[in-house]
């Protein structure tokens, strides 16, 4: 599985970005799709993810301003950012869950910069 995200970029806050997350390979394995964040100085948390079956989970931290969605028919999920807050400002992963190997595959991570 090979995952490409794209989408970050620089944004005033109360702005809104969009990032994607295209995957390839045998994407018929993968369970969920999620989207973590890194900011300096702080752990990897999960932000929001996906599963195969529709299910999303969210962090307290982004519930009613994120929103996670997928298009099987493109193999990408995308997450809708609104109403972002500079505590947003991080590097996004995308991350894609294969239990059948019990295994995560991540994309190269895209800066989210939100200026206050």
């Amino acid at each position: 599985v090979q995952l490409q995200a794209c989408g970050g970029g620089l944004v005033q806050a109360g702005g809104s970005l969009r990032l994607a997350c295209a995957s390839s390979g045998s994407t018929f394995s993968i369970n969920a799709m999620g989207w973590y964040r890194q900011a300096p100085g702080k752990e990897r948390e999960l932000v929001a993810s996906i599963s195969s079956g529709g299910s999303t989970y969210y962090a307290d931290s982004v519930k009613g301003r994120f929103t996670i969605s997928g298009d099987n028919a493109k193999n990408t999920v995308y997450l809708q950012m609104n109403s972002l807050k500079p505590e947003d400002t991080a590097v996004y992963y995308c991350n894609a869950k294969v239990a059948l190997v019990e295994y995560d595959y991540w994309g190269q991570g895209t800066l989210v910069t939100v200026s206050s």
